[in-house]
């Protein structure tokens, strides 16, 4: 085949995959406006004006476990009250107050599942088909090691980063490192990781391996780490059903 008839074709693939990833993260968007609009109704109705509901955390990623601030003034009834309307709305994973997220912040829980994870990658790679976002067969053991090791993360918020070389187009090289990281997010919702604490990304070569030359292919990877301690309990919504 032509190199750039290849070239072109290959392209159009990774840019369909983002426009698939761009359109999951709009739907998601639309599904979190809903929750939010029923859970400050829920607050109305128990008595919570004042109280402020985030369905953003500190990084500015959507998600299903608001925080809630304000409302000093309210009792501590009441507040319960505010509390168990907003976590009974339906889609809503758990709510936390503000105080108790800055506890958390103050005192941080150590957890390994990144080093775990760091150490079954030190040797092996998850592969992909050639210039494709579709995960190699021969990597589905490794996924299963995985997610078995991100396991005890669940709660947390996990990025999941993906690198390429400095070869070749470097627009396109960034949407296929998204895209790749995209399929590994997918892959480990289908094994039971929570898909509200997976964050995917894409660098592309920005952040090659320290040491190795921009354009070395080790530079292609995938990235896995805890960016933030918060322990919940998943709920059915987060984690897909049998069959």
């Amino acid at each position: 085949m032509n190199p750039r008839k290849a070239f072109i074709i290959a392209a159009g693939a990774v840019l369909c995959l983002v426009g698939s990833a761009l359109t999951m993260r709009i739907e998601r968007s639309l599904f979190i406006d809903t929750i939010a609009a029923k859970a400050r109704a829920a607050r109305d109705e128990a008595g919570g004006q004042g109280v402020s509901i985030a369905f953003e955390d500190r990084y500015g990623w959507l998600t299903r476990h608001p925080v809630l601030s304000g409302g000093e003034k309210l009792d501590n009834a009441t507040r319960k009250r505010v509390a168990a309307a907003v976590a009974e709305v339906p889609g809503v994973g758990g709510i936390t107050w503000a105080r108790d997220t800055e506890q958390e912040e103050q005192e941080p829980e150590t957890l390994h599942c990144q080093d775990d994870v760091e150490r079954i990658l030190e040797t092996r790679t998850i592969r992909f088909s050639e210039a494709s976002a579709r995960l190699d067969p021969t990597s589905e053991r490794l996924l299963d090691e995985v997610a078995r090791a991100l396991g005890p993360c669940v709660g947390s918020i996990i990025a999941v980063t993906g690198h390429t070389d400095a070869g070749g187009n470097q627009e396109v090289a960034k949407a296929l490192s998204l895209a790749r990281a995209e399929a590994v997010r997918w892959a480990l919702i289908g094994r039971g990781i929570p898909a509200d604490g997976l964050r995917a990304a894409g660098v592309g070569a920005q952040q090659p391996i320290k040491g190795l030359d921009p354009r070395d292919p080790a530079n292609r990877r995938i990235e896995f780490s805890v960016i933030v301690s918060a322990p919940v309990k998943p709920t059915p919504i987060d984690t897909p059903g049998p069959g």
